[in-house]
């Protein structure tokens, strides 16, 4: 979240941004500034009156030690009612506090300057490409035929198991799943990457630690015997790995990665776009994390970005770098990448990974903070990346890998599937 700082020093600024994210700020800034100044106030009293009863105890122990028993006890009458007051300013300040809160979560991201304005994913810009885009035949096959045809995935039985957007996965196609699970994390743990294997269910703290609650609440399966939730990605459990924890200089950056299954309800989806793969309920995906110091952070998007880039050029995918647009951003990111490939069959575009720049504004929820060299407490930044989510991959994989003898496998899959084609 933003911090108190940034809303009252710099007001017509963080307005004048927030508005690239087609959010007003303007009334819940001024409630949360206001909300402050009787913040401040009532601290403020609530010195004064503690100040008063230490210098009062001073008296009484000295009427005491004079000898002057009565003249004390009847101050003693005056501290209590102040203790009193006291309390009750102790309780205001706190259910202020509590509301400043309550407000600041709700405020999002602050836009990097380099974000373009726009509406939605039309308005994304394009800064990159590469890959070629294969030359199916007429026969060509969208992944769903595919997956019926090589008995891969069960659409189906998974919807008489759970329901729709869970899918089974079989033969060939269970283990190509495992395969690309276990070439992520390989490549991931190759180029710097701990890897950590998360829990699959959070506590409330962890979902507002990283921004999905409130602001993604709708979008979370709930367990609520428990009041857990099933995690959309593992950035929530690998980054509240760091919530109220201070890290020494020394011990940035920190890069992690892992493997999880990821739960989210796509309350409204519907249409053509979410037919067979292309969106999903439950779907596996490895995730990259970076924990930095604010003046590398940048420096790490852009090692991350490169990182994804490495991997679509080795599966051999058409791939596309967009730099998203305010209206297409998300809620907590400063700056976000998308990535996406070709899929040849339906012909159109995959989102695959975003890989993001939170800078201090997770770090501020989770209270994720560095111990300079100057020995000075200051926020880190946050940043985490899709490395890669699966199901999207598998459908531009089989798509635009069909031939005529069968589906081909990538050369950098092979050791890990043990196949070369799926037949």
């Amino acid at each position: 979240m933003l911090t108190l700082k940034q809303i009252i020093e710099d007001r017509d600024e963080v307005i004048r941004r927030l508005a690239i994210k087609h959010f007003d700020a303007t009334a819940i800034l001024d409630e949360v500034i206001y909300l402050d100044k009787q913040r401040r106030e009532t601290q403020q009293s609530l010195d004064a009156s503690l100040a008063e009863q230490n210098a009062i105890a001073k008296e009484i122990g000295a009427l005491m030690k004079a000898g002057k028993k009565d003249e004390a006890e009847s101050i003693r009458t005056r501290v209590a009612d102040m203790k009193a007051a006291s309390h009750e300013l102790e309780e205001k300040k706190a259910e202020l506090e509590n509301e400043i809160r309550t407000h600041l979560l709700l405020i999002p991201n602050l836009p990097h300057p380099s974000v373009p304005e726009g509406n939605g994913a039309e308005d994304n810009i394009c800064i990159s490409s590469g890959g070629s885009v294969p030359d199916l035949s007429e026969q060509k096959l969208p992944h769903w035929e595919l997956a019926k045809k090589y008995d891969l995935i069960d659409f189906e039985l998974g919807v008489k198991i759970t329901g729709a957007g869970f899918p089974v996965y079989k033969g060939k196609g269970a283990r190509l799943q495992r395969a690309l699970i276990n070439f992520f994390l390989d490549e991931a743990r190759n180029a710097g990457f701990t890897e950590i294997e998360p829990p699959y269910l959070v506590n409330e703290d962890s979902g507002y630690g990283t921004g999905q609650l409130p602001d993604k609440e709708g979008q979370m399966y709930h367990a609520t015997a428990d009041n857990l939730y099933l995690i959309p990605t593992a950035e929530v459990p690998v980054t509240n790995i760091f919530r109220d924890v201070i890290l020494s200089e020394d011990e940035l950056p920190v890069r992690l990665t892992a493997y999880s299954a990821c739960f989210r309800r796509e309350a409204g989806s519907y249409g053509k776009d979410v037919r067979g793969l292309n969106r999903l309920h439950q779907f596996n995906k490895v995730e990259i994390v970076c924990v930095d110091k604010p003046e590398h952070s940048y420096k790490q998007l852009d090692r991350m970005v490169d990182y994804v880039e490495s991997l679509v050029d080795k599966l051999g995918l058409p791939w596309r770098i967009l730099r998203l647009c305010g209206g297409d951003i998300s809620f907590t990111s400063a700056l976000t990448y998308d990535f996406e490939v070709y899929s040849a069959a339906q012909e159109r575009w995959l989102e695959v990974s975003s890989v993001s720049n939170f800078e201090s504004f997770q770090a501020n929820r989770l209270k994720c903070r560095y111990r300079n060299a100057d020995k000075k407490v200051e926020l880190c930044h946050t940043l985490n990346g899709s490395a890669l989510a699966l199901p999207r991959i598998v459908a531009a994989l089989l798509e635009n890998n069909q031939t005529a003898e069968g589906i081909r496998i990538p050369d950098c899959l092979v050791p890990y599937t043990g196949f070369t084609m799926i037949d």
